[in-house]
């Protein structure tokens, strides 16, 4: 989300002989009040059809072309940095191919499972590890293309926009699991329970220890900035604080004066409050953000692109166009929630079949296909050099899942006139402050190397273990 925000301002390339080109501590505000402009300087500085068209742009573009003007100064550049309009089928497929990152052209040598995995579950009965294999497989190229179409559009359209566009975006993948989920035709209150946890443990701890361990290999050590490390540990730490009350009101009066029925019903009706509240508190999160702390993070992210160690070859890479990243989200959110419904679908087969337990499936397995895309984007940005980009992919993916995605489910369940609530279990609600605690205590120096990022895939690593080993809640067991 940082990272949407910071390519959809306007930032003006400082002078040589600035602080920020001779000296890596610089004072963000300062920078920021003489180098990022205004929503009126926009306004006035670009309009629908001005004679000015960025000739001195790296790629020799004119990104002017194409300009829609919106109210506010705000438009949609329907060229953007690609120099092309509209579809041009055989270009759009060779630059989603190529993709923006080494990591992404992996990713993408798996298509060929997403059609098998369409094929096997209409012409095949049974078979519901292969089934469930293909799809789980299957959802990340299609994760993937999301990402790539998401950071593709946000820079075409207003940066205000573009925020929302990319944030969103990003957990789509992550969203159509939780509502498959819930409103399959008998709803896995405990998997969505545990996989809320686990995608926030796998981004905060898995994918916070691969930035780290990958930025440690190119070099010594990697420092960021304390407007991402201080804010962003902050708010998880407030984010676990507030999902860990509903269940520690609910342990706390199991056995007491009220009946099981009317506990459940307090602590469902407390975990609406708390998701209202959580959703209210990341509003505000974002606000601060865009609006009244902006300039700070404008001046750590200019900073940041300059470090970039694969600036010539973005300068260079073909882009989408607008209409391209349209077709590209529309056709990649339907492969999304199709191979989502086949995986939901085969979900109990496996658990009962496999003996692989709910606690499993929910907190590591499914997760891990859940924000593909924001991991291989935060670990590629690690490897170029752009640490403050790569941990904002990981600590803002972790607060939007605890402070937005997750609240939406309950929610969308109290809609529907579903109890979902946020009664977690004490293993994996005491698993996500021990995270918090520890990846708080790495952020804390403003620096990182490859050990600290080992540690973090150990701890990962442990908490899967034990997950494995871990059986189903009771109450799980006698809905199976």
């Amino acid at each position: 989300m940082l990272k949407a925000w910071a390519k959809g301002r306007h930032v003006r390339t400082p002078e040589p002989g600035h602080k920020l080109w001779t000296n890596p501590v610089f004072d963000h505000e300062k920078y920021a009040e003489d180098h990022v402009t205004t929503a009126e300087e926009d306004t006035m500085d670009v309009v629908a059809g001005t004679r000015e068209n960025s000739r001195d742009a790296p790629d020799g573009h004119h990104h002017s072309h194409g300009m829609v003007r919106i109210k506010g100064g705000m438009r949609i550049r329907a060229r953007g940095d690609s120099g092309r309009s509209g579809l041009h089928p055989i270009q759009f497929c060779k630059i989603i191919w190529m993709s923006n990152s080494t990591l992404s052209r992996f990713v993408n040598i798996l298509w060929p499972f997403v059609i098998a995995a369409i094929v096997i579950h209409y012409v095949r009965e049974g078979q519901h590890v292969l089934k469930f294999s293909l799809a789980y497989v299957a959802m990340l190229p299609c994760a993937n293309l999301i990402g790539f179409a998401g950071q593709e559009l946000a820079k075409k359209i207003p940066h205000m926009l573009g925020v929302l566009v990319e944030t969103t975006v990003g957990s789509v993948v992550e969203i159509i699991l939780f509502l498959v989920l819930l409103l399959a035709r008998e709803p896995q209150y405990y998997v969505i329970q545990a996989a809320i946890l686990g995608s926030i443990l796998a981004t905060m701890l898995l994918c916070l220890g691969l930035v780290f361990f990958t930025a440690g290999m190119r070099r010594k050590e990697a420092t960021f900035d304390a407007s991402i490390s201080e804010v962003g540990s902050g708010l998880l730490l407030i984010a676990g604080l507030g999902l860990a009350i509903p269940s520690i009101f609910h342990r706390s009066l199991v056995g007491g004066e009220l009946t099981t029925e009317a506990l459940n019903e307090k602590t469902t009706r407390l975990s609406r409050i708390i998701a209202i509240l959580l959703i209210v508190a990341y509003v505000v999160f974002v606000f601060f953000q865009m609006r009244t702390h902006h300039g700070i993070y404008d001046a750590v992210f200019e900073h940041d692109e300059r470090r970039d160690e694969d600036a010539h070859k973005e300068i260079h890479r073909e882009k989408l166009t607008l209409t391209e990243c349209v077709v590209a989200l529309a056709v990649s959110i339907a492969l999304v929630t199709f191979i989502a419904i086949a995986l939901v679908h085969e979900i109990p087969y496996i658990v009962h079949e496999q003996g692989i337990s709910d606690p499993f499936m929910g907190l590591i397995l499914v997760p891990l296909v859940e924000k593909a895309a924001e991991h291989l984007t935060a670990i590629d940005e690690a490897w170029d050099n752009q640490i403050n980009f790569a941990l904002s992919h990981c600590i803002g993916s972790t607060i939007q899942t605890a402070m937005f995605n997750a609240p939406l489910v309950v929610l969308v369940a109290w809609g529907r006139g579903l109890s979902m609530d946020f009664s977690f279990e004490i293993f994996d609600i005491v698993m996500l402050l021990v995270a918090i605690v520890t990846v708080g205590n790495f952020l804390r120096d403003q620096k990182s190397d490859y050990l600290e990022g080992f540690l973090c895939i150990i701890v990962y690593a442990a908490i899967a273990v034990a997950a494995a080993f871990y059986p189903n809640p009771p109450e799980v067991m006698a809905h199976h």
